[in-house]
């Protein structure tokens, strides 16, 4: 659109540091000159009025003086300029200028200047009206059908509509249902307001309406009360659906008329009546509107502003110009200025005025014939093979974003200091201990070629936390930079996970592309066991108990745990550890055989000293040079305490459902209580309460007892989803040693029982989890294709119950029981991986086949039917009952 734009016929810059609106300008002949011609009037809010008739010699000439004819600073911000016949006893036209708490109409006169000064113009105040209520806005025209003589309208922020005929103040009247003012106009057809409420509706009100009713709701003053009347109603509502810029009245006749409103998304084009003529969806957000009648008959042109400094000409629906303007117009009109017709008149916020008109300027500019030259093919095919060779040789060794590039750019490090600091810098601790310790991390960029501007977010999973987690550094040539910060246990339960990350964001200019490319750089760290729990006195009774055995002998816990060591403790083959908000754990080591045995009061509280001591073990018999240890575990996977944890932490869930509901009810109760007393106290005639004020004293109690006991179940849903993920993590842990998991299998099962980093009442752990088993069922540990090819539900939403989730997690516990093997490689999810015992995920009575039917249409391998044969399957009824809900 680089042709199409305002052609400048001329420009100023009105005042200095000034804000202006949409009701600062106005086009008219202000000084009812003899010529005709339109004068400029633009009001700002800092209080200045000017006034411009713009002529200049030639198009884009500078301003010269005498073209302000006026201006004056007023005491008080201008709202609003507008021009009519606002005087009694003439029809000459007055300025109207809209302040806050006033109203001032003023006639400018001039008088023909002696010298080389020009003429000089002058502002006389023929009236004004002290306004009870703040103003919004205003709108005039012949109110009532009069004629010769405009009366105004004001529209307060309280929503009182104050008439003013000419010197005198008429009446006021309050809108129905009013929150927040709209822009405002008056239709002479239909002798009505219009205006755009709060609710997002067009609404209508006859000026008859407004002249015979009374507010029965608000009291008026001596100086604006009227006699008895009737109640106000609206002539005819629009609902829109979007806020209001402008509206604005057009007619092409007296017997025709239109009513256009500018919303934030689209333009709309009404009758009289409120019927939709039609509307337009504009394709960016709009700042100002201006319709005006065409040339040709039946149709209306508008000339629409937006925030991308484009002024848009529509003919009713269709775009049929488009110019683009030096600044974002907040205002705009036509004006007729030298016998020039149609000039274009557009103000900023800032209080760029500009006069323009449509028009293209030719480009003289050829562009030189090119030379015809043969095509040398070879060359080409050359430099084709050469590129191509770059290319590949580019992404075979550095990769799409250049890997080994990025790793010399920034460098990344975490240094998690082994002991606990000595004066604790933890804060807002929920832990109900004495003292809560922290550890002191240190992370240091270092910048190695050119120097960056670094983002640093530092994250660890509740109910951990840290002292700083959000840094911005500014990197220099070769330098590096260390912070520093401190990590403690905020919550009063014990975390599911000790480990954090560290993510450096950055941008990389190139060539191509100066603003550089992001990159991002990890580093993940973890936290010492101490940090969440102290030594304690090891305890031989214990509700749970787990034992993890090795191909190795034994090693003396405190070789293994050196930071736990007790002295004086005559137990070398136990230790106790004392959870900061849990229970204690008890490590015991075999002194015969090769095995571990870990007890507690509580299943989930296992997790943190089962995974230290697999990890401790792995370190030690690494340093020996032993590369075939290995841990086992050998019992029953302990389903039942699992299942126990996700049907309290589902309790929880729907718990919060119902305290949802019940302070919706009550809330709903609370307002309809608070209307019945509102209208009580607007009543003339007073009556009596009836209970209503006991009854609302009634419900506001039960409103905050169902929020606090809301908000109390939240925290034990926040305490019961962490455990849930403990206990989850403990048993992926025993099902990985059970099984010899590969690290891609534990990464599977990981990403099924662990997809969400918290837990919301839109989406929960229960459902999300029942799909992703669900899916592992039908493919990698399924037992025909028939299971390949049936589909998951699209929406997940919480279910009724855990029944159906824990028959789908002992089903894949016996399936990976009966040498089932997990894949996501779809060669891998063959039939011939799965060893037998795998039954099929029956989801409906219509997926089930006859047993008469040829399985060799299933299976077109001999293979796969040769085993399909010998598998044994399980019991139909057991397969039934694995998809009840």
């Amino acid at each position: 659109m680089s042709l199409f734009k305002a052609r400048d016929w001329w420009s100023t810059a009105v005042g200095n540091k000034e804000e202006f609106d949409q009701g600062c300008l106005c086009v008219a002949n202000v000084d009812n000159s003899s010529s005709g011609q339109d004068k400029i009037i633009v009001g700002s809010y800092m209080g200045f009025l000017r006034i411009y008739n713009p002529h200049p010699a030639k198009p884009g000439d500078p301003v010269q003086a005498e073209e302000l004819l006026l201006e004056t600073q007023l005491r008080e911000p201008i709202l609003q300029v507008e021009v009519g016949k606002f005087v009694s006893g003439t029809e000459l036209l007055h300025l109207a200028v809209l302040h806050c708490k006033k109203l001032c109409v003023y006639a400018i006169s001039g008088t023909l200047g002696n010298t080389e000064h020009g003429n000089q113009y002058q502002l006389k105040l023929m009236y004004e009206h002290n306004l009870q209520r703040t103003a919004c806005n205003m709108t005039y025209g012949p109110f009532g059908g009069i004629k010769g003589r405009d009366l105004i309208c004001i529209q307060s922020m309280d929503g009182m509509l104050m008439l003013f005929e000419q010197e005198s103040y008429s009446f006021g009247r309050f809108l129905p249902g009013f929150l927040l003012p709209g822009p405002l106009t008056y239709s002479s057809r239909t002798d009505s307001f219009i205006t755009v409420s709060s609710c997002r509706q067009v609404e209508s009100y006859k000026y008859q309406v407004l002249a015979f009713a009374t507010d029965a709701s608000r009291q008026e003053t001596e100086q604006q009360k009227l006699g008895s009347g009737k109640r106000l109603v609206v002539d005819w509502v629009l609902n829109i659906g979007e806020q209001a810029l402008d509206i604005c009245v057009v007619s092409f006749n007296q017997t025709v008329s239109s009513v256009f409103v500018l919303g934030e998304r689209n333009f709309f084009c009404l009758k009289d009546n409120g019927q939709i003529r039609f509307m337009k969806k504009l394709d960016s957000s709009p700042s100002c509107f201006l319709p005006y009648c065409s040339v040709s008959e039946g149709t209306i042109n508008t000339l629409i502003g937006n925030h991308n400094s484009m002024l848009h000409v529509y003919q009713d629906v269709t775009l049929k110009w488009a110019t683009q303007l030096p600044h974002i117009p907040v205002a705009v009109r036509v004006g007729n200025f030298q016998d020039l017709n149609g000039v274009i008149v557009a103000l900023s916020d800032s209080g760029c005025l500009q006069c323009s008109y449509l028009g293209t300027d030719p480009s003289l500019f050829q562009a030189p014939k090119v030379e015809a030259r043969a095509i040398n093919y070879e060359e080409y095919d050359a430099e084709m093979n050469k590129l191509q060779k770059i290319i590949k040789e580019s992404t075979k060794t550095k990769g799409v974003w250049g890997m080994e590039r990025k790793k010399e750019e920034l460098a990344l490090s975490v240094v998690v200091l082994h002991a606990l600091d000595s004066v604790s810098k933890a804060v807002d601790s929920e832990v109900k201990a004495e003292v809560v310790p922290s550890v002191t991390v240190k992370i240091t960029l270092e910048s190695r070629l050119t120097p960056l501007k670094t983002k640093l977010s530092v994250c660890v999973q509740p109910p951990l936390a840290l002292t700083h987690d959000k840094f911005i550094l500014e990197l220099g040539t070769a330098k590096s930079k260390t912070v520093v910060l401190a990590g403690f246990l905020k919550g009063n339960c014990p975390p599911a996970d000790l480990e954090g990350s560290a993510l450096a964001s950055y941008s990389t200019p190139t060539d191509l592309n100066p603003e550089g490319i992001p990159r991002v750089v990890q580093c993940k760290f973890r936290f010492p066991l101490k940090l969440v729990c102290f030594p304690a006195q090891p305890s031989k009774t214990g509700t749970q108990k787990l034992t993890i055995d090795t191909n190795k002998p034994s090693v003396s816990l405190f070789t293994l745990f050196p930071d736990f060591d007790q002295t004086d403790d005559d137990q070398p083959n136990a230790i106790g550890f004392q959870l900061l908000a849990g229970s204690k754990i008890t490590l015991l080591a075999s002194k015969t055989s090769q095995r571990y045995r870990i007890q507690s009061e509580q299943f989930e509280d296992i997790w943190l000293i089962a995974k230290e001591l697999v990890l401790r073990l792995e370190q030690y018999f690494r340093k020996k040079n032993y590369k075939d240890f290995a841990c086992t575990f050998s019992d029953p996977i302990p389903l039942q305490e699992y299942f126990e944890i996700i049907d309290h932490h589902f309790e929880l869930r729907l718990n919060a459902g119902k305290y949802e509901q019940l302070l919706s009810e009550r809330a709903i109760q609370f307002r309809a209580i608070e209307r019945r007393l509102l209208a009580r106290f607007k009543d003339k005639t007073p009556a009596p309460l009836q209970h209503l004020d006991t009854l609302l004293e009634g419900t506001y109690r039960q409103v905050i007892a169902l929020a606090d006991a809301a908000e109390e179940n939240q925290a034990n849903m926040f305490q019961a989803f962490t455990k849930l993920k403990s206990a989850t993590q403990l048993v992926i842990l025993l099902i990985s040693l059970w099984q010899k998991l590969s690290a891609d299998q534990v990464a599977i099962l990981e990403a099924t029982f662990l997809p969400l980093t918290q837990d919301t009442q839109e989406l929960g752990w229960e459902e999300c989890v029942d799909a992703s088993v669900s899916h592992l069922l039908k493919t990698c540990l399924s037992k025909s294709s028939k299971e390949h090819a049936l589909n998951l539900a699209n929406q997940l939403s919480i279910p009724r119950d855990t029944n159906r989730l824990k028959k789908h997690i002992t089903l894949l516990y016996d399936r990976l029981a009966k040498g089932g093997h997990m894949s996501l490689d779809t060669d891998s999810q063959q039939l011939t991986m799965l060893p037998g015992g795998c039954a099929t995920i029956l989801e409906s009575d219509m997926e089930e086949r006859p047993a008469s039917q040829d399985s060799t249409v299933m299976f077109t391998n001999h293979r796969h039917l040769i085993q399909q044969k010998t598998e044994p399957d399980l019991p139909q009824d057991e397969l039934q009952e694995a998809e009840k809900p």
